[in-house]
């Protein structure tokens, strides 16, 4: 079975939390080898009564540090050895709750990038119930050229298909307008580029677009990505508010009624979107789960990883570029 590396001493709530999600992942069938503090480690897997693997890294690159001097001058922080043991072929793929940054700096210098990927990028699957969709770029590269959104058009599309299961995903370009003539100049010339690229384009779409199942992947730039990814969970965490404030003024029974079950689909929904995303075109699997990420969400993150594996998700993704 392959083996995932954890970076256990990543994240807000490490180690705790990221050996409870390992232990969780372990006992339904996932290879977690954990990375991190190992007298630590085994303090917290005592509390499980537990044994699960673990490589020694002592360090941790901390989410102030600047990424590519921590991975360079740092060389036993657990990020660093996790993509270390991609590199070497000891694990398929690495999980992080830490830096960002970090991760990123690990997968495109220590695990290298694939042929024809210019920039990793971080894909992100928005669980909307009626229609998932892939957002790409999500954070990675915060300004970006015109053809490196015809490469996160490919992988986000590969995403879109392996993990949601979603045949010829439609690709939309995020803009300001669904006009040829929207946008910045970067998406005038990436709208060109992406006409003529190997994916399923549609043509421009709006920030509203996500939610109306026109599109199954969206297409910009890191920093509009990141900015957009946010905005939709805190509409999200907005509008329940507001429907609970309502419905505790006209009815309070039937607000207490249908609260725990809000609540519980609420928790699943975090737990899914804490549990990270996929950063790809780096050789090998990297998810990055968010940095408030607690057990259930870093184990979904290794079920993730796992299921990249099988799926041969960093396979087919290089596969898609030697047709371009």
């Amino acid at each position: 079975m392959p083996t995932i590396a954890l970076d256990a001493g990543g994240g807000d709530f490490a180690p705790r939390e990221t050996v409870a999600g390992a232990v969780a992942a372990a006992a339904d069938g996932i290879d977690v080898l954990l990375v991190g503090d190992r007298p630590v480690l085994e303090g917290e897997l005592e509390h499980h009564g537990v044994e699960l693997p673990i490589i020694h890294a002592p360090s941790v690159v901390g989410m102030g540090d600047f990424p590519i001097r921590a991975i360079r001058e740092v060389p036993d922080a657990s990020v660093v050895i996790c993509g270390k043991l991609v590199s070497t072929g000891d694990a398929v793929g690495f999980v992080s709750a830490g830096s960002t940054g970090a991760s990123l700096a690990v997968a495109a210098v220590g695990m290298g990038r694939l042929p024809g990927v210019s920039r990793p990028a971080i894909a992100s699957l928005m669980p909307i119930p009626w229609n998932p969709t892939v957002l790409c770029d999500a954070g990675a590269n915060l300004a970006v050229r015109p053809s490196q959104l015809v490469e996160f058009a490919v992988m986000g599309s590969v995403v879109a298909e392996t993990t949601a299961g979603i045949p010829n995903p439609r690709v939309g370009l995020l803009n300001n307008g669904s006009e040829d003539s929207k946008g910045r100049e970067m998406e005038r010339e990436g709208l060109a580029l992406l006409r003529e690229a190997p994916v399923n384009f549609v043509g421009n779409v709006e920030g509203s677009d996500f939610a109306t199942g026109v599109v199954d992947v969206i297409v910009t730039d890191g920093f509009t990505g990141n900015v957009f990814l946010k905005t939709v969970e805190a509409s999200v965490v907005m509008v329940a508010k507001a429907f609970f404030s309502m419905l505790a003024k006209k009815d309070p029974e039937a607000e207490e009624k249908v609260r725990p079950q809000f609540s519980a689909q609420g928790r699943q929904l975090m737990d899914d979107r804490h549990a990270g995303a996929h950063l790809v075109g780096a050789r090998g699997i990297a998810v990055i789960a968010h940095g408030h990420a607690k057990s259930a969400a870093v184990a979904k993150a290794l079920q993730m990883a796992h299921e990249g594996s099988e799926s041969r998700l960093s396979e087919q993704i290089e596969e898609r570029f030697h047709c371009l």
